[in-house]
């Protein structure tokens, strides 16, 4: 009992030590990465083997033994950090135990114990899970020790003394040593707990960044840009933020601002290696910045890129002042924010590139006003200026107000009234050189003051005259309808009954394949299935055809 009561004591020190230790915030950054680099795991080896050591010289004398708590660090640093920390912890302790002065007759199997510890806890690093890591301590506790007393009546000699000192030793040092093991594997996982605790944390400051900053990416200028930067700063406790492309600084708040401009070319190597090489780069003093203002209160970084469909086109860097700043709780923020940016300059594009395809679509419009439908227009007028003058006069104004809308609106959304307009001046024109041939009806809503997609009714109403009207007998009807249909959407019909359209023309309609001359409809089409959701709806008549579409209530304010 006395053994056990030393035992359990010693366990009490190895605890304490190792929580004081797990404190310390530089051990705290190591345990705490994701991944471990050759530097740290030869540091958490050696602290490992430490606290073999520790075990060592703590034990308790028994008939020339040494009665220990040794493989407690060696099997919890390699349960938890991997092969290279155990099988180093494992073979310096053994070592140690093999040339301590005490000597004994178990130091040689002792030693070669302590080895194969180190050994065992690899082959359980893979196998346990941040769950059960402490169960595999236990147990791997418990094996060792069994391996450790078999290899002691294997080698000790005399063979009498070997067993005296299994008996007195082997259920105390297999207890405490399976306890301690599973003791501070438990103790040390709680930093990584808290590793994802802070991840949880950075994560929750890394969404209220974004919502703060989401205005300033709708229109990127180097003003929002230098407002993200002051953002993040503010948000992060950094002493100055930076972003920059392949090339310049594009924006910077904070610290060194009066040298760290923007638009100048990027100058320290850093910034270059981590545009180049696509990784996160963590600059710890000032030399490692490389600033060439030489009084730069800045003494520590972290950089990391932003990308674009894998491809880097600039970095996020954070500065604070004082050397070795960056600790892990900075690293997962900054990595998170340089994901969040990348993403936001993404989609920042791509609704550049959907604004100038809409605008685009618009051109491709406006150009197609046909040279021939000009030159009708125009001989129409003349026709009237002999017999009719002020019939003229009012297909001049038509004209002028038709071309005036075509060539100058570029606006994604009108009034409808504006619409309007321009289809009835197109129709007047049409409806003077056909006369009677061609009916144009109205039936529209006087309550309705909505703002629509511009150049979406008149291209409707210019198919159903040329190709459902003037191909077919010559004469027609098309009727206009723009009414409320429920609370909260308003219904456009045009309707014709000319010689109708083809099933054929209506599926390229749909699947986007139209032909030049269906260019009109097909832009309609996209345009407001990109808008609302739905495009036309497109219905062959017994005779004729019917185009409707609908515009909801709460996306047409533009």
């Amino acid at each position: 009992m006395n053994l056990f009561r030393n035992l359990i004591n010693n366990l009490g020190y190895v605890v304490i030590l190792a929580f004081i230790i797990s404190n310390i915030s530089i051990v705290k950054k190591i345990i705490q990465r994701d991944k471990f680099r050759k530097r740290e795991l030869t540091i958490l080896a050696l602290a490992f083997s430490i606290f073999g050591i520790i075990g060592t010289y703590s034990g308790t004398d028994v008939n020339g033994a040494i009665a220990n708590t040794r493989i407690i660090g060696v099997m919890a640093g390699g349960i938890l950090c991997g092969p290279f920390v155990g099988i180093i912890a494992g073979t310096l302790a053994g070592i140690h135990r093999f040339t301590y002065d005490i000597g004994g007759i178990t130091s040689i199997p002792c030693a070669i114990a302590t080895i194969i510890a180190g050994f065992v806890s690899a082959i359980l690093y893979k196998r346990g899970t941040g769950h059960n890591k402490w169960f595999y301590g236990f147990i791997g506790g418990l094996v060792i020790e069994s391996i450790e007393m078999l290899l002691i009546l294997l080698i000790s000699k005399p063979y009498t003394s070997a067993v005296s000192i299994v008996k007195s030793i082997y259920f105390p040092m297999t207890f405490t040593n399976a306890l301690g093991i599973s003791i501070l594997i438990l103790l040390i996982e709680r930093i990584f707990n808290e590793k994802d605790q802070i991840a949880a944390s950075q994560a929750q400051l890394a969404l209220e960044i974004a919502n703060k900053t989401l205005p300033y990416f709708r229109d990127i200028t180097n003003d929002s840009l230098v407002k993200i930067c002051s953002i993040i700063k503010e948000s992060t406790g950094a002493a100055a933020v930076s972003i920059t492309d392949r090339n310049t600084v594009l924006a910077h708040a904070g610290l060194g601002s009066d040298h760290h401009v923007v638009g100048s070319p990027i100058q320290t190597t850093a910034t270059k290696q981590v545009i180049d090489n696509g990784s996160m780069s963590i600059l710890n003093c000032a030399e490692e910045i490389q600033c060439f203002c030489k009084s730069c209160p800045l003494k520590s970084a972290i950089l990391v890129p932003l990308k674009e469909n894998q491809e880097v086109i600039g970095t996020l860097k954070l500065y604070y002042p004082i050397e070795n700043g960056v600790s892990y709780t900075t690293e997962k923020l900054a990595v998170g924010l340089s994901q969040l940016i990348s993403t936001q300059l993404e989609i920042s594009k791509l609704g550049r590139l959907e604004d100038m395809a809409t605008k685009a679509e618009i051109k491709a419009l406006q150009a197609q006003i046909n040279p021939h439908f000009l030159f009708n227009a125009l001989n129409t007028i003349v026709s009237f200026l002999r017999f009719n003058p002020n019939k003229a006069r009012e297909l001049i104004v038509n004209l002028s107000n038709y071309l005036r809308y075509n060539i100058e609106n570029t606006s994604t959304f009108v009034d409808i009234s504006k619409e309007l307009e321009q289809v009835k001046a197109y129709v007047e024109i049409e409806k003077a050189r056909f006369g009677d041939k061609l009916k144009v009806s109205y039936d529209v809503d006087e309550n309705i003051n909505i703002k629509i997609p511009s150049l979406v009714i008149q291209p409707l109403v210019e198919n159903s005259i040329k190709h459902g009207i003037l191909e077919g007998s010559g004469s027609g009807n098309v009727k206009i309808t723009v009414k409320n249909y429920n609370s909260n959407e308003v219904l456009v019909i045009i309707e014709d009954d000319g010689v109708g359209i083809s099933q054929h023309i209506i599926d390229t309609i749909y699947n986007g394949t139209s032909k030049e001359n269906k260019i009109g409809m097909s832009n309609v089409n996209n345009r407001l299935k990109y808008i609302y959701g739905n495009g036309l709806n497109i219905e062959r008549l017994s005779v004729g055809t019917k185009i409707s579409f609908i515009l909801n209530e709460k996306e047409k304010g533009g």
